[in-house]
């Protein structure tokens, strides 16, 4: 994400961009393709709602600012209610056509091994940094690279859902379209059934860690036997969450937990289990989950996985450039700066794009703005954090400067729609700088 949307910007400026990709000649694990921008975790960008959500705020400076990513989340676009889901290999696939029909851009299939000397570098290795590079970043910082576990939700074949058991229907009936409204698929479950759910996750066999290898998670990204660890109701107020959900079969019944789906792909074949992370081995991954009503007999298209995910301590080691400070020309840029989700690691990438053409073309770029959703994330990583608790941040209105609650702006929405409001102008006027 990041490295697409680092390429696409620079070259909109005028630079020449070459991108190095290791991928289908060095594969992972969680990667099927060699396309740019693969979709591994989820295929949802979050809240697309701009005035009252911090990732909405995100997602509009980013299509403000002529965002690939952006562009191409919306041309595939999947019915979420009001989520921003895509369809996720035609999305990546079009980010890689449009690349590559860029005349500036050219594509290089090599892993990089070793920190680069000279020029000026974009590292937006994501959350899968190869063990060579991730080797040599971490010589080069002289400390221990950071690091925590994604866990990855699985996907289910639409059509071994019984939908005599589910229903369709988004929470709250959000979306403005029919489709919209009915955009996951809803699996619920009475007390007894949760209870025994909840015993079959926690007595499950769990992925093993290597000898002394400590996993911390970011709470984002929880799998699911983590967060029942911290107890049984935990997920029933998480992700099985029954509230703003009525079932179709029995409206007057209220679930005591739901488990949702929502659409994985534009031809409705495939379903990823909304908040679903799990550590589990695969075998006990089918046992566990077809013990949800409605999926006894689902056929799983993925099932769930773990990895980990390096990330450097950016306030120590990036300057308000996004370099390296050892290296100046080196910027890094995505989830190995330590923002977490696809939205945040392709806004750094935006920036980090800009700032570098900016600086090969002898331009000054205007810092941006720190009340704009990309400079209320960008300060956090590169000075506004601190350095000894630093974690893996997604976008959030906590990092804003507060508003000014006078003039009757008290209430929540008023206060989130100052921010927007704020942001907005902040960041507009910031690209009309450049122009």
């Amino acid at each position: 994400m990041a490295g697409s949307e680092a390429a696409w910007q620079a070259a909109r400026m005028g630079v020449p961009v070459v991108i190095h990709e290791m991928r289908p000649r060095v594969g992972t694990f969680a990667h099927r393709t060699g396309d740019l921008a693969e979709m591994v975790c989820s295929n949802s960008f979050r809240s697309d709602d701009h005035e009252q959500n911090a990732v909405g705020l995100l997602h509009w400076e980013m299509r403000s600012a002529g965002s690939v990513i952006m562009d191409m989340a919306t041309r595939h676009r999947l019915p979420a209610g009001g989520a921003l889901a895509v369809d996720r290999d035609p999305f990546a696939g079009s980010v890689t056509q449009a690349l590559m029909a860029h005349p500036l851009i050219t594509r290089v299939d090599a892993e990089l091994t070793a920190l680069p000397d000279g020029g000026h570098w974009i590292i937006a290795t994501g959350p899968l940094t190869s063990d060579a590079l991730g080797q040599a970043i971490a010589r080069e910082t002289g400390r221990d690279a950071l690091a925590f576990f994604d866990a990855i939700a699985p996907i289910v074949h639409a059509d071994t859902i019984d939908m005599s058991v589910a229903w369709e229907q988004s929470r709250y009936d959000k979306g403005e379209t029919e489709a919209e409204q009915r955009a996951y698929i809803n699996c619920p479950m009475d007390r007894p059934q949760y209870e025994a759910f909840i015993d079959a996750l926690l007595a499950a066999d769990k992925t093993e860690f290597h000898a002394g290898e400590t996993a911390t998670y970011f709470d984002g990204c929880l799998p699911i036997e983590v967060m029942a660890e911290r107890g049984r109701e935990t997920l029933r107020h998480g992700p099985m969450k029954p509230v703003g959900l009525t079932n179709a079969h029995r409206p007057d019944h209220k679930a005591y937990a739901v488990v949702q789906l929502r659409r994985d792909n534009a031809l409705g074949t495939l379903y990823n289990i909304v908040g679903f992370q799990t550590k589990m081995k695969y075998g006990a991954q089918t046992a566990v989950f077809r013990m949800i009503p409605g999926l006894e007999n689902a056929s799983f298209a993925r099932l769930g996985g773990i990895h980990r995910n390096t990330f450097l301590n950016s306030p120590t080691l990036l300057d308000a450039q996004m370099r390296l400070k050892s290296r100046p020309h080196i910027r890094f840029a995505g989830q190995v700066t330590g923002v977490e989700g696809y939205v945040e690691s392709a806004a750094m990438g935006l920036l980090a794009g800009r700032l570098a053409a900016a600086e090969i073309l002898g331009r000054d770029l205007p810092p941006v703005p720190a009340d704009s959703a990309h400079g209320a994330l960008v300060h956090h990583i590169t000075g506004g954090a601190d350095a000894k608790t630093f974690q893996p941040m997604n976008v959030n209105f906590g990092l804003f400067r507060p508003i000014d609650a006078k003039g009757g702006r008290r209430g929540r929405q008023d206060r989130y729609k100052a921010y927007t409001d704020r942001a907005k102008e902040a960041f507009q006027q910031w690209l009309a700088e450049q122009r």
